[in-house]
């Protein structure tokens, strides 16, 4: 089962693709974490993608696609995988098709989850998110045991540069111009699902599980 998750930055794809990746026993693929252990460990790679992420800006496309070929190459994705941050452009879905064709194989799902703009600056302005650790939480709905300290590895959880509200809209317009077509590109290929991200998050999943059936 090979899923990619679309939807706007905060819409909640990276929590339903952890549950996806649960329930069906395949690897979560999530650009964003690689990203994160590249910058937390200071390599030239994690350098590089901070000060696009820092601006609220997309990666380059050279810096993501070989990571992500690389990683969907190892043995426990012989049973699929549920990408999470990429394609995050037309370029780049394209790139995946043709690497993927290459060895047969081919996407089955693209799952959109939907959610509408402001909603997303609340949700995203709610967010914490430890560097030490790259456990992420929600002052509402995922709050930490302790406030502001993580619960997994007792570090600080701040409010990530790329979560701050004007850094949320700029992100949401790089998101509309760039990422937002892929919506019609996966539509054609016949394999787009589409869900209410607005829900709580269990019908989201529920919705999600029955769209897969």
């Amino acid at each position: 089962m090979k899923i990619i998750m679309l939807g706007a930055p905060g819409a909640g794809k990276g929590t339903q693709a952890k549950q996806i990746a649960e329930k069906y026993s395949i690897p979560h693929i999530s650009t964003g974490d690689i990203f994160r252990a590249n910058i937390r460990n200071n390599t030239e790679l994690g350098k590089k993608a901070k000060e696009f992420m820092d601006q609220g800006l997309l990666v380059p496309d050279e810096l993501t696609c070989d990571l992500v070929m690389d990683r969907i190459a190892e043995d426990d994705c012989k049973n699929g995988f549920v990408l999470d941050g990429f394609p995050r452009t037309i370029p780049q879905a394209e790139a995946l098709d043709a690497a993927l064709a290459k060895t047969g194989q081919k996407m089955e799902y693209a799952i959109d989850v939907d959610v509408a703009d402001e909603n997303i600056v609340n949700r995203m302005g709610g967010r914490r998110a430890c560097l030490n650790c790259g456990a992420t939480y929600h002052i509402v709905t995922i709050p930490t045991k302790q406030e502001g300290i993580c619960d997994k590895c007792g570090n600080p959880v701040v409010l990530r540069d790329d979560d701050k509200p004007e850094t949320v809209q700029k992100r949401l317009t790089v998101y509309h111009e760039q990422t937002q077509p892929l919506i019609e590109y996966y539509k054609k290929q016949g394999i787009l699902k589409s869900v209410d991200g607005s829900q709580p998050m269990e019908k989201v999943f529920s919705d999600i599980v029955a769209s897969l059936a």
